[in-house]
């Protein structure tokens, strides 16, 4: 009998079970393919928004400043980022840790017009910047107070309030120069504003702030912001101190002695600004105009009587500060080796070498010439002087004394230096702030399309 055919054990035709298993193979691998290609298409068609991380701006560093070189204050900078990531930025910066020790109360010594014109631009200032709010406007006015006690700034209320006026960028309090005095206030606010005022300038000290110099608004980001302390907030204000010993009451020594001037663009409203010549005293530093070219040749300094090569004068503030050169070169006549140093009658005139800190802090005008080394050049202060250009601007070194000649003390290169009888290694080698916080503390700023500007948001 015939046996039957054998059969694979699982039965079917040799071959099946492998094609089977690879048609499955294929099915799964198609299937995981769709979806490859279907659910990133799903999400992004119903997915979740994931909001866009804004690019990082640069965030600017200086040094910190020692006792011994005055800060400088910088123009006006704005970081371009929207308001909300300013907020967000601005929160991110901690409050400075310890004491925050109040300024000390301010001492008025001034003749009556002083004190009126005071009162004026401390008001102006106050309303202007804080709006018809007493508790903001005392916080302003104790920053104010306070820059009008230390080196680094102008040494009158009106002087500090309206610095860099002048210019359409560039001012210290932003309603000077960008049109805002044209608003009205009413004459209620105004009287509010000058009871904070007359108090502020009687004593009265407003403790939250301390010895802030620096204040803005917390919808914008100065590029100052990250390099000071932040001390304490007011309202929508942040205010700042400088890092360091220029943020500590013993900087703030400067005395006040009066001196306001005019501002013409007050003298509209207050009878102590408004005069004839509307317009002449738009520079904060008083200065009228007199040519120094036309004074007699019997009304020009005379050297010292120990160091016929020497001149410390007081300026006459009528003097156009623009001719003081002039002057310099009138005294210093044929003289191969002239030091011609000049104060405002405030400025602590000292009657000898070397100078003071102080006397070098208030110096208004430096004229150097040294022809055995090819060396002339003079410097004005251009915080009493705003208006001058840039390049001819003395860097405040309040630790450094001049040599007791300055002739042999120390030999300079032809190149013009930044003071007369000043090493040109000690200057800065770029624009600084001082008390700049360390780089690991410092967070990034979120770059925008849009800048923010507002009042009361550039007080650097």
């Amino acid at each position: 009998m015939a046996s039957s055919p054998s059969v694979p054990v699982g039965g079917g035709v040799p071959g099946n079970g492998a094609r089977l298993h690879s048609m499955r193979l294929r099915a799964v691998l198609w299937m995981l393919g769709a979806a490859a290609v279907a659910l990133p298409a799903l999400l992004v068609a119903y997915g979740p928004d994931v909001p866009m991380q804004p690019s990082r701006a640069p965030v600017r560093h200086g040094k910190v400043v020692p006792p011994t070189v005055l800060p400088p204050v910088e123009p006006v900078e704005m970081k371009p980022v929207t308001p909300d990531e300013a907020r967000a930025y601005n929160a991110s910066i901690p409050f400075v840790r310890g004491p925050t020790p109040p300024a000390r109360p301010f001492r008025f010594k001034g003749n009556d017009l002083d004190r009126q014109r005071a009162l004026d631009c401390l008001a102006t200032a106050e309303l202007y910047e804080a709006g018809d709010d007493s508790d903001g406007e005392r916080a302003v006015a104790q920053v104010v107070l306070n820059r009008v006690r230390h080196p680094a700034f102008q040494r009158t209320v009106c002087g500090v309030v309206f610095e860099g006026s002048e210019r359409s960028t560039g001012c210290q309090f932003t309603f000077t120069c960008d049109g805002a005095l044209a608003h009205v206030w009413s004459d209620t606010a105004w009287k509010r504003a000058r009871t904070v005022a007359e108090q502020a300038l009687s004593g009265r000290v407003d403790r939250r702030v301390g010895t802030a110099t620096h204040y803005h608004t917390d919808w914008v980001v100065p590029y100052w912001s990250a390099s000071l302390d932040k001390i304490a907030r007011v309202g929508s204000h942040l205010f700042f101190r400088w890092t360091g010993w220029w943020g500590t009451p013993p900087a703030f020594r400067m005395v006040y002695s009066g001196g306001e001037p005019r501002i013409a663009a007050l003298g509209d409203r207050f009878p102590a600004h408004a005069g004839d010549d509307a317009g002449a005293a738009t520079d904060p530093s008083g200065a009228t105009g007199q040519d120094a070219a036309t004074l007699a040749d019997a009304e020009l300094p005379r050297p010292t009587a120990t160091n016929d090569d020497l001149f410390l004068v007081t300026l006459d503030p009528k003097l156009d500060p623009a001719t003081l050169s002039t002057l310099a070169l009138r005294a210093c006549g044929a003289r191969k080796y002239c030091k011609f140093l000049a104060w405002l009658p405030d400025g602590q005139k000292p009657s000898a070498l070397p100078l003071s800190p102080s006397a070098l802090n208030g110096m208004a005008f430096s004229y150097l010439r040294d022809r055995s080394l090819g060396y002339e050049k003079s410097l004005w202060n251009c915080r009493i002087y705003p208006t001058i250009a840039d390049a001819t601007c003395m860097v405040r070194r309040p630790g450094d004394m001049l040599s007791d000649d300055g002739k042999n003390a120390q030999k300079r290169p032809a190149e013009a230096q930044p003071l007369a009888g000043t090493p040109k290694d000690a200057v800065p080698d770029s624009p600084v702030l001082s008390g700049v916080r360390r780089k690991s503390e410092t967070p990034s700023v979120p770059a925008a399309t849009s800048a923010a500007g507002t009042r009361g948001d550039d007080k650097g």
